[in-house]
């Protein structure tokens, strides 16, 4: 038996004052897009907002659908939104902040398997990491690139083994 252990680091900040002006505004973006989130079912609002290698930002929100699967995140709808007008330029980061009916949430929260998949297809098309910003009330959580939140990926390697 081998032993194999996969660990993701994540670097916490108490203020958004600590990050570079870029990032900065792809978290207030983000807060600005859950706002908008359309959630009517479960009054859980997200939005997330991506930051292009050409400096251009994206922001997405959640929209919600009474058939729950037809609904999509707001990760998806914002590297999406991205692509489709810049196809061929890399995401560098994305900002991810979630609301409820009491505000903006205390801990931040990580993105769904799904759009883990989705960032991680952008990173590995481009060949360049793509900053996770988690934004809560207090806390801002950065993981460094999508790898480091889905270790035992699913890749386009597996489909031809």
């Amino acid at each position: 038996m081998i032993k194999k252990e996969h660990i993701t680091t994540v670097y916490e900040y108490d203020s958004a004052a600590d990050l570079s002006s870029d990032l900065q505004k792809i978290i207030i973006e983000s807060k600005e897009a859950a706002l908008r989130a359309y959630a009517p079912y479960s009054n859980f609002n997200v939005g997330a907002a991506v930051l292009l290698s050409n400096g251009e930002v994206f922001s997405g929100n959640n929209q919600e659908n009474a058939a729950y699967p037809s609904g999509l995140c707001a990760e998806r709808v914002a590297i999406f939104y991205a692509n489709s007008k810049y196809p061929n330029v890399p995401v560098l980061a994305i900002a991810i902040c979630a609301f409820n009916k009491n505000g903006i949430l205390k801990t931040p929260v990580p993105p769904c398997g799904s759009c883990r998949q989705v960032l991680l297809e952008s990173e590995i098309r481009f060949k360049t990491p793509i900053k996770i910003i988690l934004v809560a009330q207090q806390t801002i959580q950065i993981i460094e690139n999508v790898s480091e939140l889905l270790p035992l990926s699913f890749q386009k390697d597996n489909l031809f083994e």
